[in-house]
């Protein structure tokens, strides 16, 4: 009889390798990504380089490229001769620029900046490199920059003075001057120059990536995605603007939209420019479109609109004629390919959950990394039709091979208004239908995002179920993949919709008869949080709640970096309509809250203010509402350290095991 397999750990989901997503060899034969291990021990992670072999039957294994513990963002060179990518090894006090040839060797650091390199792209000549530095706009030398920063870092006082409107971002403070501008490099020299300095523009702070720039393919200019406001703003509008790099000549490409545009992309032949538009004016959550528009400037053209998703990560075919993007369709993210003329785009990858894609310079090879319910990222290739789709590596394939893992189902139920809302539901690995189960809702944040077919580190479904637990995952109203009507549903009147589609989802699983209706419990995430604190003022059927880094009380949420959206989120300013945006706050209904709460925060959490928990918490206590406090005094909005995530799971399954234990209790009566 074969030994039974046990049921997935923490433990195990620490020991996972992750996987980034892969960038190719010209040729396609070849592919490059980052691994990600773990040290639960030093607390820390370590990133490798790895290359693996795109076509079967050749022969060739997966081999480690760097052995660095820090290397991340690889990219190809256009003659396949180099792998460039971001490094901060020991000689390094921020992250360089380093290169080494695929067929082994040592690598070669490439910058000395003082103000570090991320983001790396290619120039198509290959003897140039862009990145993105954050600079003092101010100062002219990389030395000056340097003598400034020491200056920071020995003064003795240390203070944020502002009068910007936005002066903090996620976990960090944006009131030092410095702004992230876009570098050129000569790859043999190493000579860096800033090509935005003196221009007046930078790209947005809000975390920018080499999706915010372009390279065009003669290597004259740049296109980048630039808030032309006197500060920026996150609900700014944005433009495209490209800069002649001889010159620094600025042209606005998008100057007469009138909507918010980014993520350029020149096509193969340098002619057009593909980006994002977002019409923000008429909805702050605008999925966006794909426009085009003439690199010279001209009237732009906006493409495939009649596909009701929203398209990211868009890039060029190799052959000019078609454009390939990724795009979420309920609860599943695939790749897509808009042809030119098409109305709509096809389908060229299924989802799970595509995260990111990469194609060949002759466009024959697709490489791209997935994740489902069943496993983490994995990397993956096909042809450039998305057929001949096949595994690339098994980098976990023997760690996962010892776990039990439960089967996830995708059902729709009626919801708000008899509306049809998806759910998916992750069994445990041992479930038996005749048994009663418990259930634990794990709901979504944004609100304006989506559970789907894929994989999560912090809130993973199958850790969930392994402990005995029944695990819906509800798409409320708002949730996004299914269209911008859908999207909008929730705006001016948070809580209600979502609130009626969760307990739809329950009760329908109540109906199947496998649920123990006295172990129900509901957890959530920033706004999962905010909406298990507004289900404790709401409903009393629950065994208790796990609220993490919860949205509580709208009015002191006034605190948070993204306060602008609340006036057009919530319908109203607090100071013109109090009455609705109480009403959709969890505290204005605390008084009916007497379900047992878990509240967990990081203090460095700027995106839900840590206060909001200590709010809560404290209402909990002056109310004699059992609950208990995890603070995180190291972590922001997500708990990222390896022993923390530890802890934080340890608390969870011991905070829903005192209300409403895992695992089967009695067996269902017969009927009849």
């Amino acid at each position: 009889m074969p030994r039974r397999r046990p049921p997935f750990t923490v433990d195990a989901l620490w020991a996972i390798r992750r996987l980034g997503t892969p960038t190719l060899s010209p040729d396609g034969a070849l592919a490059c990504a980052s691994v990600t291990t773990f040290d639960r021990e030093k607390n820390e992670g370590s990133t490798e380089l790895w290359l693996y072999p795109t076509r079967p039957g050749r022969g060739a294994k997966p081999r480690r490229l760097t052995a660095g513990d820090r290397d991340s963002g690889p990219a190809w060179s256009p003659d396949g001769r180099l792998v460039a990518f971001t490094a901060k090894r020991k000689d390094d006090e921020v992250a360089q620029i380093y290169v080494i040839a695929p067929d082994g060797g040592e690598a070669r650091r490439v910058t000395k900046l003082s103000t570090g390199c991320a983001s790396v792209r290619w120039f198509a000549d290959g003897r140039r490199v862009a990145f993105i530095s954050w600079v003092w706009p101010d100062l002219a030398t990389d030395a000056a920059q340097a003598k400034r920063q020491k200056e920071r870092k020995d003064d003795k006082v240390k203070v944020h003075v502002t009068e910007r409107k936005v002066f903090r971002y996620w976990d960090h403070w944006l009131t030092d001057g410095r702004e992230p501008h876009v570098f050129v490099c000569d790859v043999e020299t190493g000579r860096c120059r800033d090509v935005l300095a003196g221009t007046g523009l930078a790209l947005p702070p809000w975390d920018p990536s080499s999706n915010e720039y372009d390279v065009a393919p003669d290597g004259r200019e740049i296109a980048i995605t630039a808030d032309l406001a006197g500060e920026p703003g996150m609900l700014h509008k944005t433009d495209i603007v490209t800069v002649d790099l001889r010159t620094k000549r600025k042209r606005v490409l998008t100057a007469s939209t009138g909507r918010s545009d980014g993520a350029p992309r020149y096509s193969p032949d340098g002619r057009v420019v593909a980006y994002l538009s977002h019409d923000v004016d008429r909805s702050h959550v605008d999925q966006g479109h794909l426009e085009l528009v003439a690199r010279g400037g001209g009237r732009p053209r906006a493409i495939g609109t009649a596909f009701d998703r929203a398209p990211t990560h868009a890039q060029w075919a190799s052959d000019g004629r078609s454009i390939l993007f990724t795009a979420e369709d309920r609860g599943r993210t695939g790749l897509w390919r808009l042809s030119a003329g098409a109305e709509r785009p096809a389908l060229v990858v299924r989802g799970g959950t595509v995260g990111g894609f990469v194609q060949s310079k002759d466009g024959s090879t697709i490489a791209f990394d997935r994740s489902s319910s069943q496993h983490p990222p994995a990397l993956f290739a096909c042809d450039r039709d998305g057929t001949r789709e096949r595994s690339i590596e098994s980098t976990n394939a023997a760690l996962l091979a010892k776990y039990a893992f439960g089967e996830t189902r995708e059902l729709t139920v009626k919801g708000w208004g008899g509306e049809p809302v998806q759910v998916w539901v992750t069994y445990p690995p041992d479930f038996d239908p005749k048994r009663r189960w418990p259930l634990l809702h794990s709901i979504h944040g944004g609100p304006h995002t989506a559970h789907g077919d894929g994989w999560h580190f912090r809130w993973n479904a199958q850790v969930f179920a392994a402990h005995g637990y029944v695990v819906p995952m509800v798409n409320y109203h708002g949730s996004s993949g299914f269209g911008q009507k859908f999207l909008e549903t929730i705006v001016g009147r948070y809580g209600e919709k979502e609130f009626a589609d969760i307990e739809a989802a329950t009760d329908a699983l109540l109906r199947a008869g496998y649920v123990d209706r006295t172990r129900l419990v509901a957890t959530g995430g920033s706004y999962g949080g905010f909406m298990v604190a507004y289900m404790n003022g709401h409903t009393g059927r629950y065994a208790s709640y796990v609220c993490h880094a919860g949205c509580y009380d709208w009015v002191s949420m006034m605190a948070t970096d993204g306060y602008e959206w609340f006036g057009r989120e919530l319908g109203a300013w607090h100071w013109e309509d109090e009455t609705r945006v109480l009403r959709q706050s969890p505290h204005h209904h605390v008084g009916r809250a007497n379900t047992p709460t878990l509240v967990v925060h990081g203090e460095q959490d700027y995106r839900v203010p840590a206060t909001q928990a200590l709010q809560y918490y404290d209402t909990l206590k002056a109310r004699g509402v059992e609950s208990r406090l995890v603070w995180f005094p190291d972590e922001n909005h997500w708990i990222l350290k390896p022993q923390n995530s530890l802890r934080w799971y340890r608390e969870f399954f011991d905070w829903v095991a005192r209300h409403a234990p895992g695992g089967t209790g009695r067996r269902r009566p017969r009927s009849g």
